[in-house]
């Protein structure tokens, strides 16, 4: 079930401001690093976009971060991308109440999970 079409609006407008200040500001970094987000369903993810190491015309796209509205508990539960590229739960906070609060975690990445 997808999320409801005014939570999705306040959504895009949160993650347009987060994914903005997150991202390099020279246009020539951007070429190399940038970030952006998919909503899927329920989820968000938070993703790296970066040219292939093999053929630089092609660009990327890896997720790196991802929480999962769950609207029986009105809570977002928080994930993250091991290196054998498997979600993993956030154990050191599994779920939120608000997108800021997933968000101000996966900005601080006091655990280095998102960001190594």
């Amino acid at each position: 079930m997808a999320l409801d079409a005014l939570k999705t609006v306040d959504i895009i407008e949160l993650m347009e401001n987060f994914i903005e200040r997150l991202r390099p500001k020279e246009e020539e970094v951007r070429k190399e690093i940038d970030y952006g987000y998919n909503i899927e369903g329920q989820s968000i993810f938070l993703l790296e976009i970066r040219p292939d190491w093999k053929d630089p015309r092609i660009i990327r796209q890896f997720p790196f971060a991802k929480t999962t509205y769950i609207k029986s508990s009105d809570i977002w539960k928080i994930y993250w991308m091991r290196a054998n590229l498997k979600w993993y739960q956030y154990d050191p906070k599994p779920t939120v109440k608000t997108l800021q609060a997933f968000l101000q975690i996966v900005k601080d990445d006091k655990y280095n999970c998102f960001f190594g």
